[in-house]
């Protein structure tokens, strides 16, 4: 590695005019910064910790608690409504990926799943960009494909599913159902 001896120089003589007020301030400015930063960090696992909680309290305690006493709304004195409902999630697992679209495809759900072609081009490529994906590939670019369910689609797909009394592979789909409350204030 070259070394540039007039960057260093320059860069010396640049250090050595900052006065001793100048090496101040730039020092409380380093550890303000690294103190904030510290801050941010600390904050932020907070917030998740916190958020951790209410997920807790909302999705598991509080249903329990009120079903427990057979109640799946509550309205109190001041006009606040909890209630308890339902959600849905799904997350297919990356490793059943090709499975889940098979099942999806083969059970007349293959509107969900997505597919995407990308290649680059350079300029003046216009006409080469309209054709296929495959005489692209024989062409000699790169083509990559993606495809993929839409994670908004596949939990309104479930939940639609199961409100049917359908039957879904829960595990091929990585199908999860709760309950949390809701708390609506007056």
């Amino acid at each position: 590695m070259d070394v540039d001896t007039n960057y260093l120089e320059s860069l010396s003589k640049s250090v050595s005019n900052v006065s001793d007020e100048g090496m101040s301030r730039v020092s409380a400015l380093v550890k303000e910064q690294l103190s904030l930063e510290k801050m941010v960090e600390d904050t932020e696992a907070e917030l998740k910790a916190v958020k951790e909680r209410l997920r807790k309290v909302s999705e598991e305690t509080l249903p329990s608690v009120l079903f427990e006493y057979g109640m799946r709304e509550l309205k109190m004195a001041d006009g606040t409504v909890i209630s308890v409902s339902p959600y849905y999630g799904a997350s297919i697992p990356k490793d059943r990926t090709d499975e889940a679209f098979v099942w999806l495809r083969e059970n007349g759900f293959g509107d969900l799943v997505k597919n995407a072609i990308t290649t680059s081009f350079g300029r003046e490529e216009d006409e080469k960009a309209n054709k296929l994906a495959n005489q692209l590939a024989d062409m000699g670019y790169a083509v990559s494909k993606k495809v993929w369910v839409e994670p908004m689609t596949l939990k309104a797909f479930v939940k639609e599913q199961i409100e049917r009394g359908e039957e879904l592979p829960q595990d091929l789909l990585g199908v999860f159902v709760g309950e949390r409350t809701k708390i609506k204030r007056k």
